[in-house]
């Protein structure tokens, strides 16, 4: 059984299609990455899937029942955009109006629940409008997770984070799925965060599905390379590109062969030409490059080889 089953999902906006035959597979107790660029109809999805907007066509299961069935809602989590919290309120307080909401059974319990799942414990009294963004990012978590979801639905919820934000709101979702009671579904432009929590992949463009992937098939269609560096770049970048086929200077100033070639033999050409190098290292690229690989090889510009 899957907790998000998507198929063939269409929605316009007047004139505007954004999402078209979309297809979605989210494995129960899942991190699933959803992975897009602006307007490529990410948010549109996670709505759809939560019930605030309604489809022009297609279908949604949500564990193996229609997306609107009211026991199936009953048990999601949801944090689309910003929270609704009382500024003036502190945040012990704002949980409880949410608990209300829900009629959750033993109120104080639970908020004492959620608010250690987000290590929040000496924040209670806080009032919410002092709180930083890190904090109220968790705030935000903390009232998706009250009540105890089997679906939680996470919208850019790293934004904004500074790293020990980010390495908190990672630890929060590890926590939250380690039962196999709950599944994430998360979309983020900050790919190198994901990276390090996802168990699954979704990469939508123009409103269509066009990867989904595990986390173990991207360790493994992701490319190895020998990366070295000079004091002679450029020399050294036209002699590799002389002897092998994928060379390019990256970001950092490496250059990277993309080639099936070991370190050494790379080390030994270059000191064969009259070059030392000053570095060298094997590496494999990661889900950030990956996925810019993948669009430009949708252009029909880029050489990747998956």
């Amino acid at each position: 059984m899957n907790a998000i089953e998507i198929k063939g999902l269409t929605k316009n906006f007047g004139e505007k299609q954004a999402l078209s035959g979309l297809n979605m597979t989210v494995p129960v107790g899942a991190i699933y990455g959803f992975i897009g660029e602006n307007g490529s109809g990410k948010s549109t999805t996670e709505k759809i899937i939560c019930g605030l907007i309604h489809p022009s066509g297609g279908t949604v299961k949500l564990f193996d029942r229609d997306y609107k069935d009211s026991d199936v809602r009953a048990k999601m989590g949801v944090l689309i955009e910003s929270p609704g919290c009382f500024p003036s309120l502190t945040v012990w307080n704002n949980l409880m109006i949410q608990a209300n909401n829900l009629g959750v059974e033993n109120a104080e319990e639970e908020i004492r629940r959620v608010i250690k799942l987000v290590r929040m414990e000496g924040a209670a009294s806080n009032k919410f409008k002092n709180c930083s963004l890190g904090m109220k990012q968790r705030i935000s978590i903390a009232m998706a997770l009250m009540g105890n979801p089997t679906l939680l639905v996470l919208d850019e919820p790293i934004n904004g984070l500074d790293a020990d934000g980010m390495r908190i709101m990672r630890e929060v979702l590890l926590d939250v799925v380690k039962d196999g009671k709950c599944t994430v579904l998360v979309s983020s432009h900050i790919l190198g965060e994901l990276e390090k929590v996802a168990t699954h992949y979704g990469i939508v463009r123009g409103g269509k599905m066009i990867m989904e992937m595990t986390a173990d098939e991207l360790e493994s269609n992701c490319r190895t390379y020998v990366a070295v560096k000079s004091r002679q770049n450029d020399v050294t970048l036209a002699i590799l590109r002389r002897h092998f086929i994928r060379v390019e200077e990256d970001e950092s100033g490496y250059i990277r062969v993309y080639d099936d070639v070991k370190a050494e033999d790379v080390v030994t050409l270059l000191f064969s030409n009259g070059i030392l190098v000053n570095e060298v290292r094997t590496d494999k690229i990661g889900l950030e490059e990956f996925y810019i690989d993948l669009m430009n090889k949708k252009e029909g510009s880029g050489y990747a080889n998956y």
